[in-house]
């Protein structure tokens, strides 16, 4: 598989990671931070998710197959999930402060 495609699926799992806060607190009723507003409206984080998560899919679905149990595209899909996750824990964190 072509490098590209290994910084495609990096990329699109970040973007996966972060819709996951936003469509969470938006079905969930809660209003929660988006780069429009702080906070925004519970509406306007699920589709703020939900616009992550078709970034992300397209990204998957487009650039290079997807082989999950392939060591190359499980490492850097789980390296894009991990990098994200922490950053989001650092950002998010300091909402609580």
């Amino acid at each position: 598989m072509p490098w590209i495609a290994y910084i495609a699926h990096f990329i699109a799992a970040a973007f996966l990671t972060y819709g996951i806060p936003h469509f969470v607190n938006g079905v969930s009723g809660r209003r929660f931070r988006t780069p429009f507003a702080m906070p925004s409206s519970p509406t306007a984080n699920v589709v703020w998710g939900w616009a992550n998560f078709l970034v992300a899919f397209l990204l998957f679905a487009n650039i290079g197959p997807l082989y999950i149990g392939t060591p190359g595209d499980t490492i850097f899909v789980a390296a894009g999930m991990l990098v994200t996750g922490i950053l989001l824990a650092r950002i998010f964190g300091g909402d609580a402060n």
